[in-house]
């Protein structure tokens, strides 16, 4: 049974290298064999999480229909940039209210027991790793097997083309080696 991967971006940016490396890594994860939906956290508003607002009127309809989609895969991939050397506020509020647990839920529910793996660019030297060293550590807090292979390209602005297909070969392969071993560790899981 092909893995199903949901492949996303932590960026709603209309023009973001991110939702560009997003769509890479889920040409690159059908390649590897998997069944791939690429999402876009601009089509799923949610306000800033607020306790308030869960317990008056529960969690919004953007994010039970991420959480819905979220909990129909396997695995995932988030491409994250690095802002002052965490991941972006937008994505920590989206895995805020997606890991409110449902009724008679542990917390994380809809996170738990999912493989994943992380891919960021950045202008600097690091790739955004920093970020992603961070956005690993919340993911494994909450129940997520993060696979320790990650991508994290430097000089981003000289590795795309216009529609944001990677220019060099060594991150290429090294893609598709990333979506490789996503697509085994979730067969591997699914067998399990």
């Amino acid at each position: 049974m092909k893995p199903r991967v949901l492949v996303f971006a932590g960026s709603t940016r209309t023009d973001s290298l991110h939702r560009k490396l997003a769509r890479s890594a889920a040409e690159a994860l059908r390649r590897a064999g998997a069944e791939v939906t690429l999402a876009d956290l601009k089509d799923y508003p949610m306000p800033l999480y607020d306790g308030d607002i869960e317990a008056a009127q529960g969690p919004p309809a953007a994010a039970k229909a991420f959480r819905d989609l979220l909990q129909t895969h396997d695995a995932l991939v988030i491409a994250s940039p690095e802002y002052n050397g965490s991941f972006p506020a937008i994505l920590k509020n989206a895995v805020d209210w997606l890991s409110r647990p449902q009724a008679g839920e542990r917390p994380a529910q809809a996170f738990r027991g999912k493989i994943a793996a992380l891919l960021s660019t950045s202008p600097g030297p690091s790739g955004g790793r920093r970020g992603l060293k961070h956005l690993r550590e919340l993911l494994t807090m909450i129940g997520v097997a993060v696979i320790p292979e990650e991508l994290a390209i430097p000089g981003a602005f000289d590795v795309m083309d216009s529609q944001g297909n990677l220019l060099r070969q060594e991150d290429r392969e090294a893609l598709d080696r990333l979506a490789l071993h996503l697509v085994h560790a979730s067969t591997r899981a699914q067998a399990a």
